[in-house]
């Protein structure tokens, strides 16, 4: 980063957290100008910011469309989750090895979706060949989901392997790319997932406000009556934006949008996605680098480890995460407490407008506590 970027940041602390993150100074800037959802410019936006998140999924416009949805990334789920049909015709197998994989599961519980979940270890990707045996133990699978990047650890489940392998089985795919969108390089076209879902708040690097889903047309016409919630019908959202020239159904988070089309410029001038994943790499490997050489031990290898976020172990019992939080927060950094269910952890991410001179910063404030602990 240019030494002029740096000193245009705010004194803001710096999100080391796997979204919301650390925006860059113009995209927040964007935001300080109000607009109207009927504006014909405001539309005009809309749909060219669908045309770009098709581009970057590299997924072609005759077969996929992307369809934006007021609120969080859990709301693009469910949305995605209420396309199923609710009878008997339809059972989801939800793989699962993390928090929100299990969040995938409640949320079909809630809205009555048949499903089947399948459980790995936290510390384990989603294996192929056993869900491919569970799926021919129970044929009346047809639905499979599963989240691309978990960040309960920050693994990074092969979804280049399990998506075509159930694709082959005429299964419907849906999967939670949450955390990954836009700075791991993903190929619809090629993977033929039929849902999958991110949101404005991750590695595009805007802010929170929508989810999107990049849905294929062909899986997405069949679904018209399948929603029981009104403002979370993904079928009713798609046509809307297709019928009225880009036009939301509802209310949009109009000042989110606007960042959002901000942040979609600076990625496409950062490189794309490909020199976005590079960084992102290279924060992490500095990160672990670093944090090993400071005594911290990660929770996974480097061969299922994702760029997103990092988890590491408590250093010792004496260890206190609040402590420790309030410690960087109050010197400019804000980290995540841990979410793995067997061992005490703590999460950093490396997503957001934070590059290696950034971790380097962090991982000295951290060897300045190991070695003099400040106590509240």
């Amino acid at each position: 980063m240019k030494l002029e970027q740096q000193a245009a940041r705010s004194n803001a602390p710096l999100l080391l957290t796997p979204g919301p993150l650390t925006t860059s100074e113009s995209v927040k800037a964007v935001m300080m100008v109000d607009h109207g959802t009927w504006d014909d410019e405001y539309k005009k936006m809309t749909q060219h910011i669908r045309r770009q998140l098709l581009e970057l999924a590299s997924a072609e416009a005759s077969d996929f469309s992307a369809v934006l949805l007021q609120g969080s990334g859990t709301y693009g789920v469910e949305a995605t989750l209420e396309t199923i049909p609710k009878d008997s015709s339809a059972t989801l197998l939800i793989a699962i090895n993390g928090a929100y994989g299990q969040r995938m599961s409640e949320i079909a519980d809630r809205i009555g979706v048949k499903h089947l979940d399948l459980i790995f270890d936290e510390t384990e990707p989603v294996d192929l060949d056993k869900v491919s045996d569970f799926v021919t133990v129970h044929p009346e699978i047809t639905h499979f989901a599963v989240v691309h990047g978990e960040t309960t650890t920050g693994i990074l489940n092969p979804i280049e392997t399990l998506i075509p392998a159930m694709v082959d089985r005429n299964i419907v795919t849906i999967v939670d790319a949450m955390s990954t969108f836009g700075g791991i390089p993903i190929n619809v076209n090629q993977l033929n997932v039929d849902y999958l879902i991110s949101s404005s708040n991750k590695c595009v690097q805007g802010v929170p406000g929508f989810s999107f889903v990049i849905a294929n047309v062909h899986q997405l016409t069949q679904t018209a009556g399948n929603a029981r919630s009104l403002s979370l019908d993904l079928y009713d959202q798609w046509r809307c934006f297709e019928d009225h020239d880009g036009k939301w159904r509802f209310t949009s988070p109009t000042h989110v949008v606007y960042a959002f089309e901000q942040a979609l410029l600076e990625l496409k001038q950062e490189g794309g996605v490909a020199k976005r994943y590079q960084r992102y790499s290279e924060n992490e490997a500095r990160l672990r680098q670093r944090m090993v050489a400071a005594g911290f031990t990660p929770i996974l290898t480097p061969t299922v480890q994702s760029p997103v976020i990092t988890s590491f172990k408590y250093p010792s019992e004496s260890f206190r995460f609040r402590d420790f939080y309030l410690y960087l927060k109050e010197r400019g950094f804000i980290i995540y407490p841990g979410k793995v269910s067997k061992m005490n952890s703590f999460r950093i991410g490396n997503i957001g407008e934070i590059y290696p001179t950034d971790i380097d910063r962090l991982v000295d404030l951290i060897q300045a506590y190991v070695s003099e602990p400040v106590q509240s």
